[in-house]
């Protein structure tokens, strides 16, 4: 099974997404996606963003980790 940590976008800086996943910030590449702008929220596995996603996603996914732990 496959885990991934979602995030809000809060800088971009050569290739690399810094995002805010549950108040912790966290360096991951941003290669695979276009357009991505601080705001935007990502889906991360193995430290690469691999989707943009939406705030409700996000709060989903939260949710869903807080009820496994």
């Amino acid at each position: 099974m496959c885990v991934g940590l979602s995030g809000k976008v809060v800088g971009l800086k050569n290739g690399m997404a810094y995002i805010d996943a549950s108040g912790a910030t966290r360096e991951v590449s941003a290669e695979l996606l276009d357009d991505l702008e601080p705001g935007d929220y990502v889906m991360v596995h193995a430290g690469i963003a691999i989707a943009k996603i939406n705030s409700d996603d996000t709060e989903e996914t939260e949710d869903i980790m807080d009820s496994l732990l």
